[in-house]
């Protein structure tokens, strides 16, 4: 910038002591602006204020809506994982409380297939066991899980409505 421009904006501001030039310095560091920006900046909310600006937002108290804000946020980012934590485990409960009559060889009565196999396997072309595994959420350590899945699959290509290919599992039915 030329001098000529910067000389045409400057303004000297001489303080009444040197320990208020020090005091000023340091509230501009904690602020984190130069001295020059914390100068503007109060001078300038100081006319507002005076003048009565309605919409007009003091840096102070901006800072202080911020730091409420990312404590609210922090705080509900914290709500949200532990309700996703919660609804994972009652997910996985639900999975093992449904799978529990096809792990059963003696079971008698009606099982009910897992609504979301079934839609991945109508959705997709072929899905392979783990890809379909990882669609479930089901981890390949939780055997039981597992098994079930498989015994759904054998009951649903027995009835027709899925083949094994190479590639993974079919819908055939309608």
């Amino acid at each position: 910038m030329p001098k000529a421009q910067l000389k045409n904006r400057t303004a000297y501001v001489y303080l009444s002591s040197e320990k208020d030039l020090h005091d000023w310095k340091q509230q501009a560091e904690k602020s984190h602006v130069s001295l020059s920006q914390f100068v503007y900046e109060h001078v300038t909310n100081s006319l507002r204020q005076e003048e009565g600006e309605d919409n007009y937002i003091p840096r102070s108290k901006l800072i202080e809506q911020l730091r409420q804000k990312d404590e609210a946020i922090e705080k509900l980012t914290r709500e949200n994982e532990i309700t996703k934590l919660a609804l994972e485990r009652v997910e996985a409960e639900l999975r093992r409380y449904r799978t529990a009559p096809f792990l059963d060889d003696n079971f008698q009565g009606i099982r009910k297939y897992d609504k979301k196999l079934i839609d991945l396997l109508k959705k997709r072309e072929v899905l392979d066991s783990d890809r379909l595994l990882l669609l479930l959420r089901i981890n390949p350590t939780e055997t039981d899980l597992v098994k079930a899945v498989s015994k759904q699959l054998e009951n649903l290509e027995a009835y027709g409505l899925v083949e094994k290919t190479r590639r993974g599992w079919k819908w055939i039915g309608e």
